[in-house]
Parts: structure tokens; sequence; C-alpha cells
């Protein structure tokens, strides 16, 4: 599966890793894991991470980007993770890379490297390289064990979401085994002050409900800037607000943005990907996401979640 990867990383001595904009523990795992899986079993190597800032995510260890200039990307392998479609690539130098190669769990939306490993049986992007890690005979520090361990806990909800398999256990053994520490991580992914809690209870307040049950919050953009927020502390942060009512199988979240409106969909029981994919995101089946022009659209995109509980 990941045999072309290794033979990659072999090859080239300097290596650029890429994800998505906006990144969550998932991309940030994936990239930090791997970045310190190949340092700790290819001396020499010259490993660089890129991106935007890390957000909420900045308690993880490395979470600052390298500075990377653009001829470190002449002879170079770019490795794009956790990133269905082209456009949410942070950083697109990844395409005046030699050789440039995506290892992604989402469902297949289009091709965009020279090489591809896609597997949306896996719960993150994490798992994979955590796979690739344990079948290629890796040595496995403690720094990449608690990244990608980070993003296999938060993209499968806490081992919760359907995703979540005997494979994903499996492979967070194997990663508990270098010793991380859950209790420092745990209290860095959940942990809150009192004034969080008081945001949340907000965005609570906010849920409406369609005439099928399709729950949902609109977010205005001065809303946003009131409440000192970053656009996606609000859109990807308070979807889950919504997601542990009772009769409730889809919600999502609308964030007004100067990209456009951030809409987060999610659901405990039907495929809301198409929906997702019609409106130029994508995802996976439970959990999608796409950035629509305006609210009206927005509102056709909630019409559509709610013909499907019809």
């Amino acid at each position: 599966m990941f045999e072309k990867l290794l033979e990659d990383i072999r090859k080239y001595d300097r290596i650029v890793i890429h994800r998505h904009k906006n990144p969550d523990g998932d991309a940030l795992g994936s990239q930090i894991g791997l970045k310190n899986l190949i340092l700790d079993n290819f001396p020499g190597k010259d490993v660089r991470t890129v991106g935007d800032a890390a957000g909420r995510y900045a308690f993880m260890e490395q979470s600052e980007m390298d500075t990377v200039p653009d001829e470190f990307y002449d002879e170079a392998l770019a490795i794009v993770l956790d990133t269905s479609g082209a456009e949410l690539i942070s950083d697109d130098r990844y395409r005046t890379a030699e050789k440039s190669f995506r290892v992604d769990h989402h469902l297949f939306l289009e091709k965009i490297c020279d090489d591809e490993v896609q597997d949306s049986s896996f719960e993150s992007c994490c798992g994979m390289i955590a796979y690739f890690a344990r079948e290629s005979g890796l040595k496995l520090s403690e720094l990449s064990a608690t990244s990608l361990y980070t993003g296999m806990v938060t993209d499968s909800g806490r081992f919760r979401y359907d995703s979540t398999t005997a494979k994903t256990f499996e492979l967070a053994s194997f990663l508990m085994s270098a010793g991380i520490d859950t209790n420092r991580l745990f209290g860095n992914l959940y942990a809150e002050d009192f004034e969080a809690v008081k945001r949340r209870a907000l965005f609570v307040m906010k849920i409406k409900f369609t005439e099928h049950n399709c729950a949902y919050i609109y977010n205005t953009a001065r809303e946003v800037e009131e409440l000192g927020m970053s656009t996606f502390a609000v859109s990807r942060g308070m979807v889950g607000v919504m997601g542990d009512i009772k009769g409730v199988d889809i919600w999502v979240n609308f964030t007004e943005a100067e990209e456009g409106i951030f809409c987060e969909i999610r659901s405990s029981k039907y495929n809301i990907n198409p929906i997702a994919v019609k409106y130029g995101g994508g995802g996976h089946e439970k959990a999608s996401g796409a950035t629509v022009k305006d609210k009206e659209t927005a509102m056709l995109m909630l019409k559509d979640l709610d013909a499907m509980l019809a």
C-alpha cells in the first residue's frame, strides 16, 4: 500500500510536507508525525512543514511551520496530507516540486499529486501514517506517536464516530506503546476555561430546526467579530454543540467569512457528502463541509439537507 511512498522518501533528500488550510488535529498531527518519522528513520534528510497557523492546536509540539524558500522545492518531494481538493491545500508550491505524493482518508474528489494513496476506510490521515510506520517497520518516537494519536482522537470524535474500527484501536495501541501522555494530551485538547463554556452556551441558544428536524446555526460576520473568535473556531469549533440532541440526525453550522459562508455539515445516520459535493465541498459520509457564496445558497443547502429527512 505504501511501498511507493517509502521508496520516494528514501530517494529524496529534500522533503516538504503540506496539509489543508485551517488545520485540525489530523492535518497537523499527520504532518508533524510524518516529519519526525522520516527524521528518526532516515538521518540526513531535510524535512520541512508548511502551511497556515496552527490556531487552537498551537499547543502541539512543532506546530509552528518551517520557512521554505521557493528554490528548496527544486529536486524535492512534496507530500500532501489529509486534503481532498487542490484548492484546500495550504501553500500551493507543492506543484513546483520534482515529485508530489498525496496521502488522504477522505472520499475521493480529484487527483492532485503524481502518486496517491487514498483510503476512506481509515478514520484519519494520522491512522494512515501510523499504519505506514507499523507496516514499514519504522521506529516510532514519543513525539511522532503523540502527534499521530492526536489526529486519530480528534478525527474519530474520541473514538465515537462510525469511522472507528478494530483497525483504529490496533493502530492506537501501536502508538500508545511509544509512551504517550494521554492525560496531558486530553487536557490540551478538551479542557476549557469558564469563558469558553459561556461562549459555547451562546451558540446552543442559537440552534434552530427545519421542518424535518435538521438542526442549524447561522452565524453572521458581525457576531463572529463581536465574540472575538476566529471564523474557524466558530464554524468547525461549534458545529459539535448540535451533535448530541435526541432526534437530530443531521446538523449544519453556517458561518459568514470573507471567502463566503463556511458550511460544516454533520450526521449521525445519513451520507451527507453528496450535498457537500453539490455545493463545491467534500469530506466524509457523515462529516463534510463546503464554502458557498451567499446566504441564499446556504439556505438552498439547508433545504436539500432537510429533504433528506423527509
